[in-house]
């Protein structure tokens, strides 16, 4: 099916024919909106899962194991139980029997962060998994109650460390149900005959979530129907899958998440929903259960270590000729997400052969997830560091070799890029960053610093996951609501899908409202894998198509739009027109009113996804570090960054530059402090809190230039590509080849922290 979907005529493809939004046509799409949220946000108005206070409200706190594997031999909750305003506590003693949470990628509709019982048996399977639920009064009531568990483990023979998780083999790793091994011709003969070759291994740490906002659930039973205020980025997934683990119907959850407040990849399900769903069952109440931001450590997923082998051959001229990317990530038994870090590799550079594959090794520890950018941030790093690498060893600029390999067709899938400008994007950036004045390594110093630039290429996929659906709404006074079970996480969802249906149909602004962040709205839609933007605008398509047929026919033949198709008309002015004869027009007023109709509603699903198998589809990014190093105490500070972005048409120019900004603070984080600091006696994170587990603050930031080409994507919905991920990834091989370049000194190892540079 898929070689057939890549042979196919283009014309057979969602996105075969361009978006009429490519076109400006009434002026939405291109400008700098602020959010419409952002009023709420700033007044407090917005609330959040944590804000919902429903009567005889009760407070849930959790206790962690300390093992990472055995069992529970004795547990002790007498004291607790009778500690004041205790209403229940929950272990696996008494708590309800649930089905396992549905692993998410599973199912089409499946959220779980892990497969485990969740508090069904006395087993332990990581050092954090929840073994008790205090529910009280107050806050402070269960937080005391639990600091009064006791508990005895058995413990058993854990799995804690890499090599020993090596040492128990490793097995290839599945990403998104496809293998990620490619092999094109012989790569380590290639390697061996050519006459310049760079040889090495990276390693990246493990990484923590840490959102602002935390893991937080408000949830009540009704009779047999659960309703839940969640910080969720997957708000009909996880509706089905607590309907799995309690067996009752679809229908019967109700799942809202209006504000996330930071997802990044870990706001899926973990078992504090279900706990809080089962206490809130049992006690017969409402529960409010809001993860510590130790608890969040403890039992919500991070990014995975990794450790990459990169070698590259080449010819003088600075060809590739052998493109070899492999290596190991770890992750838990219970759950399928491994760090997929060749993904970029696979996309990125044209060479004559290449060998690319990730291993799996399993250890004893919580479920790794999604963290922006997943595969890309690190793979990018190891990649774009070899690159460095082998420029240095060619005596050639780093820009220009990798303009050099710059792939006419995909290098390894072979089916046409639908849009890739990478090369503008890098001209403009040196020409903006002043890539010119770039010195040889360590030959800058001002004072005891040492001033370096360095470079590297970002690649994030296109995606559009199927189960795009929307719902759409014109009234009598021309006013326009679009509902879609979408997220708002911070990026601007709802703004800029007022922007699209405004566009689409011709209205003002202040005529559209959007509805979102609400399981009983259309579609399955995960605000994930910066996708969510293209499955909501090819769903918002399909709608309008149905609206403009329904509207056609209400006209009847005493309209100006009399005789005229669907393909014939669009939204202009209030109402619809012909699009090359905009006189031909009758306002949305005229024609419900004559057709005695306060409003007209249509839902739509989006087509299937078949256009990234057909074309090769990405966002594209090059970035500009400039560090500088102090010579005596090895401290490194980024003092610039400029982001050069070819991420298709930019469709709101504020909302977009502040997610990649954010992105590229992330990628800062990510090249020089965070670090999940894993002890491996006993599977226990040490740096759970954002004392120990440093990310970046103000001071840490410079000023970052953002430009962008904003060539449409003809093949995409508004010529739009994803713009939440793209920023960091490059960012942490910029950064390292920057102080490269200030310093002479290769570190191949992420966090750049000064101890590696003394």
């Amino acid at each position: 099916m898929k070689k057939a979907i890549e042979l196919a005529p283009d014309s057979w493809m969602p996105g075969g024919k361009p978006d009429p939004l490519i076109r400006h046509q009434h002026g939405h799409i291109g400008k700098s909106v602020s959010r419409i949220d952002g009023p709420l946000k700033v007044k407090g108005a917005a609330r959040f899962a944590a804000e919902f206070s429903p009567p005889k409200m009760s407070y849930a706190a959790v206790a962690f194991s300390t093992i990472p594997k055995g069992r529970i031999a004795s547990l002790d909750t007498a004291a607790a139980v009778a500690a004041e305003g205790v209403i229940l506590v929950m272990t696996h003693r008494n708590a309800p029997r649930m089905k396992p949470m549905p692993l998410f990628m599973t199912n089409a509709k499946a959220a779980g962060g892990d497969n485990l019982p969740v508090m069904q048996d006395d087993l332990i399977h990581w050092n954090g998994q929840p073994i008790a639920l205090v529910l009280a009064e107050t806050q402070e009531q269960a937080d005391h109650a639990k600091s009064l568990i006791h508990v005895y483990y058995e413990a058993e023979s854990a799995v804690t460390s890499l090599a020993a998780a090596k040492a128990r083999g490793t097995e290839p790793a599945m990403f998104m149900g496809e293998k990620l091994k490619v092999e094109i011709g012989d790569a380590d003969a290639a390697l061996a005959e050519a006459p310049h070759k760079v040889d090495v291994t990276y390693r990246t740490p493990r990484h923590n979530h840490n959102a602002i906002e935390l893991h937080a659930a408000t949830v009540a039973w009704d009779g047999d129907e659960l309703k839940v205020h969640d910080a969720s980025q997957a708000v009909a997934h996880t509706a089905w899958s607590l309907a799995q683990i309690f067996e009752i119907d679809e229908k019967q959850v109700h799942v809202t998440s209006p504000y996330v407040g930071g997802g990044f990849g870990a706001k899926c399900l973990w078992q504090h929903q279900v706990l809080g769903a089962a206490a809130s069952r049992l006690a017969g109440r409402p529960v409010r259960i809001a993860l510590t931001r130790e608890g969040v450590y403890r039992a919500v997923g991070g990014r995975s270590l990794t450790e990459q082998h990169v070698a590259i051959g080449a010819r003088k001229d600075g060809h590739f000729t052998s493109i070899i990317h492999t290596g190991v990530t770890v992750m838990s038994p219970q759950n399928a997400l491994p760090e997929p870090f060749i993904v970029a590799t696979r996309s990125g550079y044209a060479a004559d052969t290449f060998k690319l594959d990730v291993e799996v090794a399993y250890m004893d520890m919580l479920a790794n997830t999604f963290m922006r950018a997943p595969g890309e941030a690190v793979g990018t790093f190891a990649l774009e560091c070899a690159i460095d690498e082998l420029a240095v060893e060619l005596g050639m600029d780093p820009i220009e070799l990798r303009l050099r390999n710059e792939p006419e067709k995909d290098p390894t899938q072979g089916t046409p890029f639908s849009s890739r400008h990478i090369v503008e994007a890098y001209r403009a950036g040196a020409e903006r960053f002043g890539w010119s004045q770039r010195k040889a390594p360590g030959a800058r110093r001002e004072g005891e610093w040492l001033v370096g630039m360095g470079c590297a290429t970002g690649t994030y996929p296109y995606y559009r996951l199927p189960g795009g659906a929307a719902r759409m709404t014109l009234t009598r006074d021309g006013r326009a609501k679009l509902a879609v079970a979408a997220h708002e996480m911070g990026m601007g969802t709802s703004t800029v899908n007022t922007q699209i249906a405004a566009e689409r149909l011709g209205l003002s602004l202040d005529q559209v409202s959007v509805e979102y962040g609400d399981s009983t709205l259309p579609g399955v839609i995960l605000a994930g894998g910066s996708q969510q933007t293209a499955a909501i605008g090819a769903a918002v398509i399909a709608a309008q198509r149905l609206l403009v047929t329904e509207l056609l026919k209400l006209a009847g033949n005493d309209s100006p739009l009399a005789g005229l198709s669907v393909d014939e008309v669009g939204g202009y002015n209030g109402g619809l027109a012909k699009l090359d004869e905009q006189d031909r027009h009758e306002s949305y007023a005229s024609i419900l009113s004559r057709a005695g109709r306060n409003e007209v509603t249509v839902e739509a699903e989006a087509p299937q996804p078949m256009e990234t198998q057909h074309w090769s589809m990405h966002s594209y990014s090059a970035i500009f570090s400039e560090v500088r190093v102090n010579a005596v105490t090895g401290e490194t500070r980024v003092s610039r960054v400029l982001g050069s972005f070819d991420c298709g048409r930019i469709l709101n120019h504020k909302t977009a530059a502040s997610q990649f900004r954010g992105g590229i603070i992330m990628g800062l984080g990510l090249a020089l402090m965070e670090e999940t600091q894993f002890d491996e006696r006993n599977g226990r994170i040490m740096n759970a809190n954002l004392s120990d587990y440093h990310v970046p603050a103000h001071l840490d930031v410079p000023p970052i230039e953002i430009i962008w080409t904003d060539i449409a994507d003809p093949h995409t919905p508004m010529g739009a590509h994803g713009v939440g991920e793209i920023g960091i990834t490059g960012t942490g091989a910029s950064v390292a080849n920057a102080v490269f370049n200030a310093t002479g000194k290769r570190i191949r190892d992420l966090p750049l922290t000064l101890d590696k540079l003394m």
